[in-house]
């Protein structure tokens, strides 16, 4: 781990105590504080992964996941929306150079939020050298109010019908940037989990977009071949589990502060502490988190080693979902020991587990964790092909 890596991480570990008491501030709002975000921007986190000559830190990948699962520790929506908002790089390397560059013509702290799911159409114009006349309504856009630049994933259309891919049986589909203020954003994030995310829908109507201000999310490469360029998909699966992971973790501290205060389960004559099931319990969850941790850190030293060589090989996109969607559910299974050993008293809204709870559900509902995962590397293992044709 660098200087810089190290740094940024004793930054977010002195912010710990602090951001995790205003969790139930963040949560009630429904999106990050403004205040909290420049304290971030002032840690350096949101340009951690943009090279040193756009004034980036540049720091290796894998700490990031470090980073990014010791914030989730302390608040699970600040980890989710400030993943998205550090990732601005990796996305906007799918562009061109002169649009990266004027992008980051004012300053290396640039903030991005917006959509993966082709919800928008994009409308070639004049054969497309006009750009493109964007439309759609696109949900999750986590960070989006404090974001500087949004973006929608779109289905290119002619004459209104879907253009074929170079996928077969799938559409054509560019992303398309605006600045933030060219969007409406609709306020429905009114959610179980990770509440304080403020992934609200984003809409946009008959905008013209350059076609240099549009790219391909998941088949479109980096204009440079810097490493941490190299495989931005990958490296946004990995942040997912970094952020689990830490909500795990969180819940793991939850417990033993709770088992620290002499507390007793209804009907019982010892303490939490001294319990046998209960030890039995942490001990369980801490070695799940542990095991998370190890995978987590593999994968991300191997995807790292791949790109400073200056390739990463196909396999590792099944290798890195499959060790995602894992890290996940193992968090998930964590939280919900910690929730139950705790017993009634995680009940109450003064609980941080009854949050961890709530937030690693949400996080087990995003789509680059599903089950399908396990059944495309399963029919790799088998020389098959998975559900996706991958």
């Amino acid at each position: 781990m660098n200087v810089e890596a190290e740094r940024i991480l004793g930054a977010i570990r002195e912010l710990g105590p602090a951001l995790a008491a205003r969790a139930p501030e963040i949560e009630a709002a429904r999106r990050l504080p403004l205040d909290l975000v420049d304290e971030l921007t002032a840690i350096g986190f949101f340009r951690m992964l943009l090279p040193g000559r756009w004034g980036g830190l540049e720091i290796d990948f894998p700490p990031s996941v470090d980073i990014l699962a010791e914030l989730s520790a302390a608040d699970g929506s600040t980890g989710w929306a400030s993943m998205i908002a550090c990732e601005t790089p990796q996305l906007f390397a799918l562009l061109p150079e002169a649009t990266f560059d004027a992008i980051y013509a004012d300053g290396p702290n640039v903030i991005v939020g917006g959509a993966f799911a082709p919800r928008g159409t994009a409308e070639p114009i004049d054969g497309g050298s006009g750009g493109y006349r964007v439309n759609g309504r696109w949900s999750f856009a986590s960070g989006c109010q404090h974001a500087r630049w949004l973006f929608g994933n779109c289905v290119v259309t002619n004459d209104g019908a879907p253009v074929t891919g170079p996928i077969p049986g799938a559409p054509l589909t560019r992303c398309a940037v605006l600045p933030a203020g060219a969007w409406q954003i609709h306020d429905t994030w009114h959610t179980a989990g990770l509440c304080g995310t403020g992934s609200q829908d984003i809409e946009i109507a008959d905008a013209v977009v350059a076609k240099e201000w549009t790219f391909d999310l998941f088949l479109g490469e980096a204009f440079t071949r810097e490493p941490l360029f190299a495989a931005p998909v990958l490296q946004f699966s990995l942040h997912i589990g970094a952020v689990a992971l830490g909500i795990a973790q969180g819940a793991l501290d939850d417990l033993i502060a709770l088992a620290g205060t002499n507390k007793q389960r209804l009907y019982t004559r010892q303490g939490l502490a001294d319990s046998t099931l209960f030890q039995y319990r942490l001990g369980h969850a801490a070695t799940d988190v542990e095991a998370a941790r190890a995978l987590l850190a593999s994968r991300a030293e191997e995807l790292w080693s791949q790109a400073l060589a200056g390739a990463v090989h196909p396999a590792m996109r099944t290798r890195v979902l499959q060790a995602t969607a894992w890290v996940a559910e193992t968090a998930a299974r964590v939280v919900d020991h910690c929730y139950t050993a705790a017993g009634a008293a995680a009940l109450y809204d003064s609980s941080p587990l009854q949050r961890r709870l709530r937030d690693i559900h949400a996080l087990t509902q995003h789509a680059s964790v599903q089950e399908s995962v396990f059944a495309t590397a399963g029919a790799e293992r088998l020389g098959r092909t998975g559900p996706f044709g991958v």
